[in-house]
């Protein structure tokens, strides 16, 4: 996680970059089909991401209106770097935001009391690339500070790491020593052992421990991928969610794991690590996995299916840079609001007379997000 410090430069420059035409995403989405799912790191991609709000009446009523709406505010030098923010806005303050306990970005915006038509837009600009893990081969890594390692160890409202997520992790990783050994059983247990639902509503809710109880383990990736972080940090390997959205095609043809479309209102997408000693932090997606099984045309694949196969493969140690990185927050209180606390700040969000609007509705809110990728 970047300091304050670090985040204000980061949103200070990027060289003038030019974006590609909107035909090159129709180009990107249709390619062949690939015959694996292999991110190898190469070279870095720069993006741009722009998001729209117009803020309307909550439930027919109008009156003061504010929003707060994540930025990226992760940093990983061999993978992703913010570069800048910058915004256009009627409202009477604008500022850049941290969550206290996780560094989660945000640009929280406050609207005068007469202002009818609330609005702003935000260009963030990042560059980013794919990643792999080799396990052949461990390294020196430097130790997981001893701060970073109580904090992705810890259990927050929606992951507690007692209980019956605790009794699961148990039973999974007996017999295991090692922290590697441990990590990958968990994830093929939650591949095995869960299943993308469909009618979940945006990318779930990610309370862990409701869905153990419940006996019936579908979700969305804030659902499965949180209870890979929870079963983890219950057995004592630290884990984080990583909150963020799809900005791209996929370069392998998988068209369930990629943007495909500039508009990406409706991409968001969290993502997992786990951290090993000798290899540091390493990607992991769990959900993907069952995304390729429910959503890969032609749909409903088997889990013998070649394209089944590779994803898994590949998204214990990998993933593809064509993500944008947000944070890694839980638990995040709204500065100025008086609403309830977010299991995760993904999505923009805003009140109107203090009534919160849906999220996961852009079209009401309104909200639009779009994607570029930019050249030099």
């Amino acid at each position: 996680m970047t300091s304050r410090r670090d985040f204000l430069k980061a949103g200070a420059a990027l060289t003038a970059v030019a974006a590609l035409p909107p035909s090159a995403f129709a180009q990107a989405a249709s390619p062949a089909a690939a015959a694996t799912f292999a991110p190898k790191p190469g070279a870095w991609r720069q993006f741009e991401v722009v998001t729209t709000l117009d803020v309307g009446p909550v439930e027919g009523k109008a009156g003061p209106a504010q929003a707060w709406v994540p930025l990226p505010s992760y940093t990983a030098e061999d993978w992703f770097k913010p570069a800048s923010n910058s915004w256009k806005t009627n409202a009477r303050t604008a500022e850049m935001v941290k969550d206290p306990h996780y560094g989660a970005g945000m640009l929280h915006l406050v609207w005068a009391e007469d202002e009818a038509k609330p609005t702003v837009e935000i260009t963030s600009k990042f560059a980013t690339r794919d990643r792999a893990t080799d396990f052949s081969a461990p390294s020196n890594v430097p130790a997981l500070a001893a701060e970073q390692r109580a904090l992705f160890l810890a259990a927050t409202d929606l992951i507690p790491t007692d209980g019956i997520v605790k009794e699961t992790a148990d039973g999974i990783v007996a017999g295991k020593t090692s922290d590697l050994d441990k990590s990958r059983a968990i994830y093929e247990w939650v591949v095995e052992n869960t299943y993308r639902n469909a009618a979940t509503p945006g990318c779930g809710t990610g309370d862990i421990a409701s869905l153990l109880k419940s006996g019936n383990l579908g979700g969305k990736c804030a659902d499965l991928n949180a209870l890979f972080v929870g079963l983890n940090r219950a057995a004592g390997v630290p884990a984080r969610d990583l909150y963020g959205i799809r900005v791209a095609p996929s370069a392998f043809g998988y068209k369930s794991l990629g943007a495909n479309s500039p508009v990406i209102s409706k991409a968001q997408h969290c993502r997992a690590e786990v951290w090993l000693d000798g290899y540091g932090w390493v990607a992991t997606d769990p959900a993907d996995v069952r995304k390729v099984v429910l959503e890969e045309p032609p749909g409903k694949n088997a889990m013998d299916d070649a394209k089944v196969l590779a994803a898994r493969k590949a998204l214990f140690g990998a993933w593809e840079g064509n993500w944008l990185a947000y944070n890694d927050g839980h638990d995040i209180a709204l500065p100025g609001s008086s609403g309830p606390k977010l299991g995760f700040l993904m999505y923009p969000q805003a009140e109107v007379a203090s009534l919160r609007h849906d999220c996961l509705d852009p079209g009401a809110f309104a909200y639009k997000i779009t994607a570029s990728e930019l050249s030099a």
